[in-house]
């Protein structure tokens, strides 16, 4: 855009990553509603935060519930709602925080978009996969019930596809893995890619 120019400030990344001893990044949760994203998120943000790590979970819900009120749940709404929070990511992987989204984040090119904004390693693709029925059958909101009802247009799984991700850095099997299972499967893979020590 005319007239904008990114401002370089004097701390720069690297000098926050030398400071904390970690290296910012954004794990970006994707996959059905009810497949236990924000549960996950949340666990895996507290194993961080108890071993003494800087970070923040951006979770759907809130996000709507402010910057992203104005949006609806349109193919074009959903695909802003994520250009939006990639940009939030971003800046918190800028101060040297680990940011954890959580969002189901139905569409690939909407994902790739996101991922584009980080550098090389940046960008943390985590699937949480798990079967509609299984999904449905767990339901925390509701959701599931007021969209075959048709209260909720457009739901993902229901009249919205949602499209898995094709190569993700890690797929959490939340069928079949216990929550402390997945957790310790990111901490792992944050710890192998020297993300946290």
């Amino acid at each position: 855009m005319a007239n904008i120019i990114w401002h370089q400030t004097t701390i720069t990344k690297a000098d926050r990553e030398k400071q904390s001893g970690q290296k910012g990044v954004a794990i970006w949760f994707t996959g059905l509603s009810g497949s236990g994203k924000s549960t996950l998120a949340n666990r895996l943000e507290a194993a961080l935060f108890a071993a003494g790590h800087r970070t923040y979970l951006l979770d759907g819900d809130n996000i709507r519930s402010g910057l992203n009120r104005d949006l609806g749940f349109s193919e074009d709404d959903r695909k802003e709602n994520i250009r939006r929070i990639g940009e939030v990511a971003k800046l918190f992987v800028d101060s040297n925080s680990i940011v954890l989204t959580a969002f189901i984040s139905p569409f690939r090119s909407d994902r790739l978009s996101a991922r584009k904004r980080f550098e090389p390693g940046e960008f943390i693709e985590v699937y949480v996969k798990c079967a509609l029925n299984v999904c449905e059958s767990r339901d925390p909101k509701g959701l599931y019930k007021k969209a075959r009802s048709g209260a909720i247009p457009f739901f993902t799984g229901i009249d919205s596809p949602y499209e898995a991700p094709e190569s993700p850095e890690l797929t959490i099997d939340s069928e079949h893995q216990t929550l402390e299972e997945s957790t310790e499967q990111i901490l792992l893979y944050l710890k192998e890619k020297e993300i946290i020590h």
